[in-house]
């Protein structure tokens, strides 16, 4: 079968000893931004929101800064790390991983709760990216919400496997592919808090309401069929407002960055709370 060109190009690099491809990057990446610094300016406005514990008299503002993109990186974290490297160090904002595994940096981002590691900037240079912080949270300063409460109440559904029995390989508990497959779209969620903070019931009683982010979580457990706790579980649940104060907006899962379904693990634990539903007995696995 023929190659072509970029599939030949690539095989001729790594045919190429370590120094040689390390050589080849270095010339490439200055030949990049040669090309970088021939282009026209494109400056974008971007508008963070800001808040200095030290100094309470001072009100929460936008402070607004402007980025050249063809100096940047295309997500909004770049320019936030561009900012605080470049204009302004006192910028306080939460990252790690830059993959949209850790969901540390979450935020809104133009009304949108995501994550700014995977949200790319729009390029309309006559509109202004704002950035606030997840809303109807306390602010430790910035963009760094206080979630202190939400770790809080993800501890209290007891996120690991309460199990009455020793595995018969005393290493690990066996699971069917049958069961296996219920934890699909459940155990991906990064803790973000990006739904919880998108939903109203959770702004307005996040004291006594988990939030879909928790509940989903808890779900997760519950259903799992390596767990003997599922009584227990549910009987922690049922009150009027852990579960119950989800009104089915879905806000939760529009906004989700990972695209799970919080509104729908939310729905089922109602049905199990309500006897509608029970949990299916675990599949027999064959050796």
């Amino acid at each position: 079968m023929a190659l072509n060109i970029t599939e030949m190009s690539a095989l001729r690099f790594f045919k190429q000893t370590f120094q040689q491809q390390a050589k080849q990057i270095h010339v490439s990446a200055i030949l990049t931004n040669k090309e970088v610094s021939d282009k026209t300016p494109r400056i974008k406005r971007v508008q963070v929101y800001r808040w200095n514990p030290e100094t309470p008299d001072v009100k929460p503002k936008l402070q607004e800064y402007s980025v050249d993109l063809n100096t940047c990186g295309p997500m909004v974290l770049d320019i936030l790390i561009k900012i605080k490297n470049n204009e302004d160090s006192t910028l306080t904002f939460r990252r790690s991983c830059r993959e949209g595994i850790c969901g540390s940096c979450a935020m809104n981002i133009g009304g949108v709760n995501t994550l700014a590691c995977i949200s790319a900037v729009n390029q309309d240079l006559s509109k202004p990216l704002k950035i606030y912080p997840l809303p109807h949270m306390y602010v430790v300063k910035d963009l760094v919400p206080d979630m202190k409460l939400f770790y809080k109440q993800y501890a209290s559904i007891e996120p690991w496997l309460h199990s009455n029995s020793t595995p018969s390989s005393n290493k690990e508990h066996l699971q069917h592919t049958y069961d296996r497959e219920k934890l699909d779209g459940l155990y991906e969620c990064i803790l973000c808090a990006c739904c919880s903070t998108s939903c109203p019931s959770y702004w307005w009683n996040s004291e006594k309401y988990l939030g879909p982010a928790v509940l989903m979580q808890a779900y997760r457990w519950i259903i799992d069929s390596r767990d003997n706790a599922t009584a227990e579980r549910l009987d922690k649940l049922r009150d009027p407002f852990k579960v119950f104060r989800c009104h089915t907006i879905m806000n939760c899962t529009k906004t989700c960055p990972k695209g799970l379904n919080p509104g729908r693990a939310v729905a089922r634990i109602k049905t199990l709370l309500s006897g509608v539903a029970q949990k299916e007995e675990p599949k027999a696995i064959t050796q």
